[in-house]
């Protein structure tokens, strides 16, 4: 991820006040939304939801992609913090970690309060606009 991305995803988060305030970095949920832009990502963390902690081989058997490709996509969602890899003798096993994901959701939610608060605002300046023209007439 750019340092130009983190810029704009802190400018917004400034704007809203406290939006990015439960993430455990500046770049965390910037780096979540990036790897869970992509559909084979997210049915790899759909798969570890579903079967718990398993290996890449195991997860590839789910996907019509090669074993190396989910791998790959697992080093994106480890560096995310959305999976850890625990070494089992010679096999990775991997599971789904849920903090980031967690400080995303946090991060949405405020930022849809902030967007509600921004409405209402605008709703009620505009229904007083309009009462104030029927009033005027």
């Amino acid at each position: 991820m750019t340092d130009e991305h983190r810029d704009a995803g802190g400018s917004a988060s400034a704007e809203s006040g406290s939006a990015d305030s439960g993430s455990a970095d500046s770049g965390s949920v910037d780096s979540v939304l990036a790897a869970l832009a992509d559909p084979t990502r997210r049915h790899l963390l759909d798969l570890l939801a579903e079967l718990g902690e398993v290996t890449a081989t195991t997860l590839a058997e789910h996907l019509p992609v090669s074993r190396q490709a989910v791998v790959k996509h697992l080093g994106v969602l480890e560096a995310a913090g959305l999976v850890s890899g625990q070494r089992v003798a010679r096999e990775v096993r991997f599971s789904v970690r849920s903090a980031s994901l967690d400080a995303t959701a946090r991060w949405m939610a405020a930022l849809a309060s902030d967007w509600d608060r921004r409405l209402a605002h605008i709703k009620r300046a505009a229904e007083a606009a309009e009462a104030a023209e029927r009033d005027g007439r």
